[in-house]
């Protein structure tokens, strides 16, 4: 390889990393005017962000290995071998991949926020709490019985799922706690 070669490849890496990372810039922007239009918490809003860094990361890596002229045969088998062992994890468990992406859905149209009391309509086990946060694979949920209840992101999509009044629930919760207050105490 010359000279002249190497210097339009060092053009070309330098004008990738420039335009991922200004998409990446535009991408976070927009995540965060979104997220204050609907009123999203910033903790959440993380989440969305550490996504489109992993997309804008993994994009340079795939831009940079081709413009520096890896040996496509080559690429082609590590590429396939990289996407069979990810394609037997994702198929090991499924759920993983469906979280996350009911994750980012929720984001983007999860008519809930944490501190929200909500019912979740299931048959097998319904329940309802007052969402204390929304993670990348579940929601945590804090029941009237004091209990911490993880729910998968996948399943908050396919269920109905109603919100309730939370001064409902923090009335219920203290009238609770005065009956527990009352009772004779050993």
């Amino acid at each position: 390889m010359d000279i002249q070669e190497h210097s339009l490849q060092l053009i070309e890496s330098g004008v990738l990393i420039l335009a991922l990372l200004l998409l990446r810039m535009m991408l976070k922007r927009t995540v965060r005017n979104f997220a204050k239009k609907i009123e999203r918490l910033e903790h959440r809003t993380g989440l969305i962000m550490k996504h489109v860094d992993f997309a804008v990361f993994f994009l340079i890596i795939l831009g940079l290995i081709l413009i520096w002229g890896v040996d496509f045969r080559n690429l082609g088998l590590v590429m396939s071998s990289i996407f069979a062992v990810i394609g037997i994890a994702f198929f090991a468990q499924w759920s993983i991949l469906s979280n996350i992406t009911s994750g980012v859905i929720m984001f983007f149209t999860f008519p809930y926020k944490i501190g929200d009391y909500i019912k979740i309509h299931d048959k097998e086990m319904a329940c309802e709490g007052i969402i204390e946060d929304i993670k990348t694979f579940h929601i945590i949920l804090h029941t009237k019985n004091d209990e911490i209840v993880t729910y998968p992101n996948s399943m908050m999509l396919q269920k109905g799922v109603s919100i309730v009044k939370a001064e409902e629930f923090y009335e219920q919760q203290q009238e609770l706690d005065k009956n527990k207050e009352d009772l004779p105490h050993d």
